[in-house]
């Protein structure tokens, strides 16, 4: 996708102020209001109508864009999971994060997920639904931290649709979240936190994708978006 330049703009300017996670590209989710809306048209292949937000020049996929396909392990489950590997059967929520998150945005995203999964679970509808979260700090979330990670948010790895997905090196990591994604992500020195080497100033969004492999809705405030929307939103679309 040739959209970066929109995104990067953002980035660079916030980027040296921000703790943890950014937050910067919007605030409120792809639904969020916009005047022009009324004249988008639904995307053929998608359930949902277009969002009132048009994040379509951004460098990420947006509605109706076909979700880029990776493949990355899931060392907690010894497989490797491609994401084209559910169409056809479930849709998705993808997010990307790291255990070492010092300001709580991480986990937030994990919150959300999870709830998604669990009203899955309770509305029987958790065959046909997959939570996708990769790590883009496998030098410090291992196999074992993502086991203690996924015990202290409360993931349901039992039920057969959650991975943490784990890129053999950072660079594998940035080249997906960076170059594939288009979320621009940058490793540097925490100085301000003593109990961490480095950090990861990180846009933390959410994606919605049928099980078309369309993307229905992007999340860019993941972390803050109401939990309630996301898994109406999610519901509607696997349901369908």
């Amino acid at each position: 996708m040739n959209r970066r330049l929109y995104l990067r703009s953002i980035a660079a300017s916030s980027i040296g102020a921000a703790a943890g996670c950014l937050n910067t590209l919007s605030s409120g989710d792809e639904g969020a209001n916009n005047s022009n809306s009324s004249k988008r048209e639904p995307v053929d292949g998608t359930i949902l109508e277009p969002p009132e937000r048009d994040l379509s020049e951004a460098s990420h996929p947006s509605y109706g864009d076909e979700f880029p396909t990776t493949s990355v392990p899931d060392p907690l489950s010894g497989e490797t999971v491609s994401t084209d590997q559910f169409e056809g059967e479930r849709a998705m929520l993808v997010t990307f994060f790291y255990t070492s998150c010092p300001d709580g945005v991480c986990p937030a995203l994990m919150l959300r997920l999870r709830r998604a999964q669990a009203v899955a679970a309770e509305g029987g509808y958790g065959d046909d639904a997959a939570f996708l979260a990769m790590t883009f700090d496998p030098e410090r979330d291992t196999e074992g931290v993502l086991q203690t990670y996924a015990d202290q948010q409360g993931v349901d790895l039992e039920a057969g649709n959650w991975h943490f997905l784990r890129p053999e090196r950072y660079e594998d990591a940035k080249s997906i979240v960076d170059g594939r994604y288009g979320l621009p992500l940058e490793k540097r020195d925490a100085d301000e936190y003593e109990n961490l080497e480095y950090m990861f100033p990180h846009f933390s969004y959410i994606f919605l994708v049928n099980e078309r492999g369309l993307v229905e809705r992007v999340y860019p405030d993941g972390a803050t978006i109401a939990t309630s929307k996301l898994v109406e939103d999610f519901e509607t679309v696997v349901t369908a």
